[in-house]
């Protein structure tokens, strides 16, 4: 018998997947042909995760693979126009929009600015500029493209994005796309998966508790190698799942969880271990989980 917390856990995953389907839904159906751009090769689970939920809500709305991926560094225009000629050019979600990842912001900028006569369409972000220059700079970009959509994942960020000359639309973040995950065995009563980048709380956040397995997750494992005669889209999707897998197992080992990622509170939700969910240096786990997840019976109170 599944009890009325599980039943209330479930729901907030049900909620978001419904959000998504809807979002997706409105830009492709059967048979579109689209890419999605700014694959994140980097060791940082949480991107992964977000990749693996865009490329399954893609496939299953419209029952193909993209027609072109890239990473923000590698990027070909000649490619991208060979290989895909037309329809919705989707972006990559995260929590990048802004001026803390400037090489995924000025991507971003680059393709607004170079392919005006397709749409494009943001995947949800969150967005945080430290300085309002780079804001009135994106502003300009977004103001000069004539079918730009923007999907953001909380209020703050929608707050925001009312100073931009495009559709925006709350919505969540495509990892819950990959649904309830298998979790594997515990060997530690709390695990705190703490950020070691840009956007950690600066200074001590106090003890930590006797027996507590502190690491993070920025250090990739073994990868999948490129296959001969593996398409592009097939190889990223399996480098993601590498790392998506990783990310479950090192979370599998807490009893409880204490974290300043939001993918590792997604991912708990998604594996149903109960956590405590910290913020970062701005606030974006508070502000999703007040946008999106604060009814879940996993989530923790300090």
């Amino acid at each position: 018998m599944t009890s009325a917390a599980e039943s209330e856990g479930d729901n907030v995953v049900a909620v978001q997947q419904a959000a998504l389907a809807a979002l997706y839904r409105r830009h492709v159906g059967a048979g579109d042909r689209y890419a999605l751009l700014d694959f994140p090769d980097h060791a940082n689970v949480g991107d992964s995760a977000i990749w693996l939920g865009e490329i399954a809500m893609l496939r299953a709305i419209t029952g193909r693979a993209p027609d072109h991926v890239c990473t923000w560094d590698a990027f070909d225009a000649d490619a991208f126009r060979r290989d895909s000629p037309a329809g919705v050019v989707f972006l990559h979600g995260g929590g990048n929009l802004g001026d803390i990842w400037p090489h995924h912001q000025h991507f971003r900028e680059a393709m607004l600015a170079e392919f005006r006569d397709r749409t494009i369409v943001q995947l949800p972000q969150s967005i945080h500029f430290r300085a309002g220059e780079g804001l009135d700079r994106f502003a300009a970009c977004v103001a000069a493209h004539p079918d730009f959509h923007l999907y953001v994942r909380d209020a703050q960020s929608l707050d925001l994005a009312q100073r931009l000359s495009c559709p925006v639309t709350l919505a969540p973040d495509s990892a819950f796309a990959l649904g309830a995950q298998p979790r594997g065995p515990a060997d530690c009563d709390l695990l705190m998966l703490m950020r070691t980048d840009d956007e950690r709380v600066a200074g001590d956040r106090g003890p930590v508790p006797e027996g507590a397995v502190v690491l993070d997750w920025l250090e990739d494992g073994v990868l999948p190698v490129w296959e001969v005669g593996a398409p592009r889209p097939a190889h990223y999707e399996r480098l993601a799942y590498a790392r998506v897998a990783r990310g479950l197992t090192l979370l599998s080992r807490g009893r409880q969880i204490v974290t300043d990622r939001l993918h590792a509170h997604i991912l708990a939700l998604l594996l149903g271990i109960p956590h405590l969910a910290l913020d970062n240096d701005y606030g974006k786990l508070s502000a999703y989980i007040a946008a999106w997840t604060a009814p879940s019976p996993l989530l923790l109170r300090e």
